[in-house]
């Protein structure tokens, strides 16, 4: 059995198991090298070397947190506290309530939108806006599911569609590797042919909002890192927050956009020295806010760390491409067949990667080929590139899609990553991506 396929399946049964997500990628890992033909002494020295590939990405969460954790000190989460309990209203007041809960469900998806074109800072927002309202969606008893689903939407769905932002990226890799594959496709035909797919994100979305986790769900308050004080709050230091939120979000967007290097390590420190530099951020408590805020989002850092690893080791066992190589000579010149099992394998591999953006140059090399030789369409092959390489972006333990949405909703505890964010984004995205992709690619 190909050793991609037993590592992602072991990984997801013992995090199915409610075993610690790490571990899982760990074990995963481990079975997966030795499956795949390398020894242990190779196995744990390629998953030990390849643990650095995401170190960038966990040290800017740890500082993310640092920051939003810090912004509790302007009393800027009590004030939303405070707004939230006039716009809730008393107990009884249900179309009231009804109400503030689809003002706050199109606030937090217009921001994750967002956050892929207009303000491109991808999952950075979360631990800022997030955490502050657990208080109010417990008030007005949103389900939790229902949160991760609308964030995970807004984080995959304006890439795979939009040229913009995260989406040009995604659309200028895909062209390119598809082009080094043998297949000249046009930048302006790549939204045409996700469009469908991005159908199929939009139906699972609603899906969710209007049947899976419409009713009520009661949690238990508990209070959030750091947040078990109260602090006191006035217009001056409500504005110094978002000063702080502004000047984060411009260091980071001029960085990564103008500079073309990582920047939310510096965006968070910007934010964090506007604190500082006002007073808010007494200098005596510092040390204890930020280490506070570390922690919230330490699980996201060392599950991407760990993911890295996981990754290096089904990369150095040849069997991603060997899986692939594999799904071709099942197709046998079957263009509906052949189009399922892409879809198959794209959601295997980026599943265990956790990235959509890696897994395109992984799958175009046989793809792209295999698509021409059964005589689909451009068009066509583009929806099987694109919808496979976004398969499991959703779903994946290991992906920032579902780990982002997991740090802001976790923050008190009262979320779990697999059952409550991975679970049913996967169910909610990945299966009708699957349909509506395998139709794109039948029709186009």
């Amino acid at each position: 059995m190909n050793a991609v396929m037993i590592a992602v399946i072991v990984m997801l049964i013992l995090s199915l198991l409610r075993i610690n997500v790490v571990f899982a990628l760990v074990i995963g890992a481990f079975v997966g090298g030795l499956t795949g033909g390398l020894d242990v002494a190779t196995t744990i020295q390629i998953f030990t070397d390849g643990l650095g590939g995401n170190a960038t990405v966990a040290l800017s969460y740890a500082l993310l947190g640092a920051f939003a954790v810090a912004l509790s000190t302007t009393g800027l989460p009590d004030a939303m506290v405070a707004g939230a309990v006039k716009l809730v209203g008393r107990e009884g007041e249900t179309r009231r309530k009804t109400l503030s809960k689809v003002l706050i469900i199109l606030m937090i998806l217009t921001m994750s939108i967002f956050s892929q074109n207009v303000i491109p800072v991808h999952i950075a927002f979360i631990p800022v806006l997030i955490p502050p309202l657990l208080k109010v969606l417990n008030e007005l008893q949103v389900d939790r599911r229902l949160i991760a689903t609308v964030l995970t939407f807004g984080l995959i769905t304006p890439y795979m569609f939009l040229p913009v932002g995260f989406g040009a990226i995604f659309h200028e890799i895909m062209q390119a590797n598809m082009e080094q594959s043998g297949l000249v496709v046009a930048l302006s035909d790549i939204p045409k042919a996700m469009a469908i797919p991005a159908l199929g994100m939009l139906i699972g979305l609603l899906v969710a909002i209007f049947f899976s986790y419409r009713k009520n769900r009661v949690y238990e308050t508990r209070e959030v890192a750091n947040q078990e004080q109260s602090y006191s709050y006035s217009p001056k230091t409500i504005l110094i927050a978002v000063i702080a939120i502004i000047v984060s979000l411009t260091v980071q967007l001029y960085l990564s956009q103008q500079l073309g290097v990582e920047g939310m390590i510096f965006g968070a420190l910007a934010g964090l020295i506007v604190l500082y530099a006002s007073g808010t951020l007494k200098r005596n408590e510092a040390d204890v806010v930020i280490t506070s805020g570390m922690k919230m989002m330490a699980f996201i850092g060392f599950v991407m760390i760990t993911a890295s690893g996981f990754a290096s080791v089904l990369k150095e066992t040849g069997h991603v491409e060997l899986l692939v190589e594999d799904a071709a000579n099942m197709i046998g010149g079957n263009q509906a067949v052949g189009a399922l099992l892409m879809l198959v394998v794209g959601l295997l591999v980026t599943m265990g990667i956790g990235s959509s953006f890696s897994t395109i140059p992984i799958i175009t090399t046989i793809f792209v080929p295999l698509c021409l030789e059964l005589g689909l369409s451009p068009m066509a092959t583009i929806a099987i590139v694109g919808t496979a390489a976004a398969l499991g972006d959703a779903g994946s333990p290991a992906s920032d899609s579902t780990l982002g949405p997991t740090s802001g909703l976790a923050a008190d505890g009262n979320h779990n990553h697999i059952w409550d964010t991975c679970v049913p984004t996967f169910i909610h995205y990945n299966i009708p991506l699957i349909i509506f992709g395998w139709i794109a690619a039948i029709i186009l």
